[in-house]
C-alpha cells in the first residue's frame, strides 16, 4: 500500500509519496493553495492507488498546539468530505528547517529552495513516518 504524505502551509502544500512497500519516501509535489488543492490531492490519492495519507501536524516545541495546528486540522476536516481513506497526523517539528538545511548545503538558491523546500518537507515527514513503522515492527519481531 502507497502512503502519500501531506506538509501543509499557508501558501504551498509539499507531498510526497512512499513506494508499495511503505520502506522508501520521494517528493511528488508543491501544490498551491488556489482553492483547488483538495481536488490535486484527490486525484494524487487515486493516481498513486494511496490507501493511507500521513499528515504533518504543525506542533510547537513543547508538543501545544498553535494556531497553525488548528488551520492544518481545519484543512484535513474539509480534506476528509473529499477523500475518503484514513489519514494520520505525524509530528512534523523541524521538517522545514531540515528540508531548509539539506537545500542550502547543496547550494541552491533562494528562489529554487522556495519551489522545492515544501515537496521536501512533505519527504523528510513520510520518511520519518516509515522508519517509525519499520522499527516498531522491529521491536514486535515481525521482520515482514
Amino acid at each position: 500500500m502507497r502512503i502519500l504524505c501531506l506538509d501543509i502551509g499557508e501558501r504551498r502544500i509539499g507531498v510526497a509519496v512512499s513506494d508499495e512497500d511503505g520502506v522508501v519516501a520521494r517528493g511528488l509535489a508543491s501544490i498551491e493553495r488556489t482553492g483547488r488543492e483538495t481536488e490535486r490531492i484527490a486525484a494524487l490519492v487515486k493516481e498513486y492507488g494511496a490507501g493511507l495519507i500521513v499528515y504533518g501536524l504543525p506542533l510547537r516545541m513543547d508538543g501545544s498546539m498553535s494556531s497553525q495546528t488548528e488551520k492544518t486540522l481545519a484543512f484535513i476536516d474539509h480534506l476528509r468530505s473529499v477523500v475518503s481513506i484514513p489519514m494520520e497526523p505525524w509530528d512534523e517539528r523541524l521538517s522545514t528547517r531540515q528540508a531548509e538545511a539539506i537545500l542550502i548545503e547543496a547550494d541552491m538558491s533562494r528562489k529554487k529552495r522556495k519551489k522545492l523546500v515544501d515537496k521536501l518537507s512533505a519527504q523528510i515527514i513520510l520518511q520519518d513516518y516509515l522508519n517509525s513503522r519499520f522499527e516498531s515492527r522491529q521491536a514486535d519481531g515481525n521482520t515482514e
